[in-house]
This record gives C-alpha cells, sequence and structure tokens, in this order.
C-alpha cells in the first residue's frame, strides 16, 4: 500500500481538481498524480532544450556535438549481420 500524506491547495484549485476527476472519471488523487507527473516531464524538458540551445550558441561546442554523432552513426548496426 502506498503511503499518503496531506497537502494543503487553495479551494479553487480543489474545485478545478474535483471537476477534472468527475469529468474524466477517476479519482482526484490519480488526476493530481497525472498531473505533477506531466509537470515533472515539463520541467525536464524545458531544461534539455536549454542545455541544447546554450550548446547551440557555442559555435565550437556545437561542432564537437556534431562531429561525436557523425562519429557514432555508423555503431548502429554493429555486430547485426546483413539480411
Amino acid at each position: 500500500m502506498m503511503s499518503t500524506t496531506t497537502v494543503r491547495i487553495s479551494e479553487a484549485a480543489r474545485e478545478t481538481l474535483r471537476a477534472l476527476a468527475a469529468q474524466m472519471g477517476e479519482p482526484m488523487q490519480r488526476v493530481l498524480e497525472k498531473a505533477i507527473e506531466e509537470y515533472r516531464r515539463r520541467q525536464f524538458f524545458e531544461e534539455v532544450n536549454a542545455a541544447y540551445a546554450a550548446l547551440r550558441s557555442d559555435p565550437e561546442a556545437w561542432e564537437e556535438e556534431l562531429a561525436e554523432r557523425r562519429l557514432l552513426e555508423g555503431t548502429l548496426t554493429d555486430d547485426l549481420e546483413a539480411r
């Protein structure tokens, strides 16, 4: 069994959560868990995109990245027999 805890949210947020849960036919806890996971993933990809933007803004570092990609391109089929 999963442990639980209490988190305080505004009344407006609770009503929105309740409405979403009713609309989706799921418990409020499940809707909240999905929302948190979606937020976590969004934050992750925003950080990845920012890191790539920083890398691309440095021409020397970006060229090194591209060179490494070119080097690794042929390794995808290593140890696979031709059909």
